[in-house]
């Protein structure tokens, strides 16, 4: 018998045999007793045999090495003062060894002492604050278990919160866990030398070899002189990224204490092609079968502006656009042109559109904000009735904020978008008229992994007659993304045979998720809604149904079965598509 005399523990004992379960001939030849929490953890570390040693030797060999690995798992979470007994037990047919181990007193954490040294502690009334915060933020305080995986971890945040601001090279000069076994307590230590305080420097840029280097440097979100803040590293890197003429990007600050007071920015670029054609297909229930064709230029006119076609023909829509995106400045503004011919044929409704605009794009992580100008010309051909053109000079405004955890597979977040634009018959437009737009989308986790979902939308215009102005700037219900159970469009005012957009419009969705696996789950929903020419004639349309979700690399795939309450019809709304 083997017994380390040390404090004993205060759990109630459960024997369990590790290793491979009873079974006739397969007999382990080691068993454990402990504590349920502390047999869990060991379970995960140590696996005993079940066959018989070759020698006394290698039994002895054996049972020393397990011993010393339980001493080093058990301090690893707080318990310095085990007792571990190793005895045979003569009445079992092969001689079992028994290790019985009672874990003793868990360590809690007694004194925490954090020093600092370095140009943090030169009087300066914003570092004494700074100090302070970083002490009150320490996570591992008085009377909490000491445990490595905790203490190493609350030393890392403690260094990684000074060094993203000012001190580019705060080091743990010194750390020590003083641990008292028979008091159970540990007492720590951290000293932390802050270093100087850095500054940006200039941008030094590398892999340029269309673009001039000033298209880059314009973009950081700092100026040389300014304190080093590794959020504003970051964020640069981000707006570098998604520039279309970047593939990848790293940037970094050098870390030389001598060059403190202007840190060289260092950004290593690789240019992206200059040029892309893009084939896709696809298919919507909205618009039906689709093919397209996509050219982009990444250097325009040798200015790094984007320019983008598309020819995207569709079964109830065909549309050919071009557009010009200047890179954004260090603002993160930028402006795009943009011209376009739509078709659309679409319940009874025939249009045929040209249009041009200039927008003004501010975007931040979560927000975007967009004025425009736009003018369009519009032939009107609904079935049965009188053909029209409408010509309209707008001045839109858009806002957008886009808060959720996973910008593919969203299981928490919020989606706000406003809009507000008009026109009038002083200034190219066919009527005056004030359209005003709000839709809302959230995302709620439901235990592991359902989710639901709500979504609103009204939209006015505020005009004398809906006559005269463009479908753009009018209203249609129904589909995907509004009341399924009813066509794509189909719910609104009817002219002849055909529903063309009213002045006011209201929809709304709620949708449960269950999924069943982490690709695969099916949803519940609800729409209801409508379209009108006044609020007082809004009939509002209800439909409900399930589905079943995919989760793709671009996202949930959607397959729809819905019943429109009002007339009893199912219908089935899928979108997809692949590009290749």
């Amino acid at each position: 018998m083997i017994v380390l005399p040390v404090l004993a523990g205060i759990f109630p004992l459960t024997t369990v045999a590790l290793g491979i379960p009873n079974s006739p001939g397969n007999q382990p030849i080691v068993t454990l007793s402990a504590p349920e929490p502390v047999k869990e953890m060991l379970e995960k570390y140590i696996r005993l045999p079940t066959e018989p040693f070759a020698s006394g030797y290698d039994e002895l060999f054996f049972l020393h090495r397990v011993q010393k690995e339980i001493h080093d798992i058990l301090a690893t979470e707080g318990y310095f003062s085990p007792v571990i007994t190793m005895t045979q037990q003569p009445q079992t047919p092969d001689g079992i060894t028994k290790i019985t181990i009672q874990p003793g007193e868990l360590t809690r954490v007694g004194s925490v002492t954090i020093d600092f040294t370095g140009d943090i502690v030169n009087g300066d009334e914003k570092h004494r604050k700074r100090i302070e915060q970083l002490r009150t933020a320490w996570p591992l305080t008085t009377g909490q278990p000491f445990r490595s995986t905790d203490w190493e971890h609350a030393k890392s945040v403690l260094i990684d919160n000074l060094a993203e601001q000012a001190f580019a090279t705060a080091t743990i000069t010194n750390s020590q866990a003083s641990v008292d076994p028979d008091k159970a307590r540990a007492d720590l230590v951290v000293t932390i030398d802050s270093g100087p305080v850095f500054y940006f420097g200039s941008i030094q840029v590398t892999g340029l070899q269309r673009y001039e280097i000033a298209q880059v440097t314009r973009l950081a979100p700092f100026k040389t002189g300014d304190v080093y803040r590794r959020d504003l590293l970051h964020q640069y890197q981000i707006t570098l990224q998604k520039a279309p003429q970047f593939s990848t990007v790293t940037i970094s600050i050098a870390q030389d204490t001598a060059q403190h007071l202007a840190a060289p920015v260092q950004v290593v670029l690789t240019e992206a092609q200059a040029q892309r054609f893009a084939f896709g297909a696809g298919y919507s229930s909205n618009n039906g079968a689709r093919g397209e064709v996509n050219y982009r230029n990444y250097n325009f006119l040798d200015r790094a502006w984007n320019l983008t076609s598309l020819l995207r023909l569709e079964q109830k829509r065909q549309t050919f656009l071009a557009g010009i995106d200047t890179l954004p400045d260090q603002n993160n503004i930028n402006h795009s042109l943009s011209a376009s011919l739509q078709m659309t044929d679409i319940e009874g409704l025939k249009t045929d559109v040209q249009k041009v605009g200039v927008t003004r794009n501010y975007q931040t992580p979560t927000t975007v904000i967009q004025p425009g100008l736009n003018w369009q010309r519009e032939h009107k051909k609904p079935d049965g009735a009188i053909d029209q053109i409408n010509k309209a000079l707008v001045l839109d405004w858009r806002w957008r904020r886009l808060v959720v955890d996973d910008p593919v597979n969203v299981r928490r977040g919020d989606i706000t978008e406003v809009r507000i634009g008009g026109g009038s018959q002083l200034l190219l437009s066919d009527q005056d008229f004030i359209r005003t737009y709000a839709s809302h989308q959230s995302w709620w986790p439901v235990g592991l992994r359902d989710v639901f979902f709500l979504r609103a939308e009204v939209g006015y215009t505020l005009a004398s007659s809906r006559f005269g102005i463009p479908q753009e700037y009018l209203f249609r219900a129904g589909g995907i993304q509004s009341v399924r159970g009813y066509d794509f469009k189909s719910i609104g005012v009817h002219e002849g045979s055909a529903v063309v957009g009213g002045r006011v419009m209201a929809t709304g969705t709620a949708e449960y998720t269950h999924w069943l696996t982490q690709q695969w789950g099916a949803a519940a929903f609800a729409d209801i809604g409508s379209a009108a020419d006044r609020w007082q004639d809004m009939q509002m349309f209800l439909g409900y149904g399930a589905g079943v979700r995919w989760r793709s690399p671009a996202g949930p795939l959607a397959l729809d079965l819905a019943r429109g309450h009002e007339t009893g019809t199912l219908r089935v709304h899928f979108s997809m598509a692949v590009a290749f």
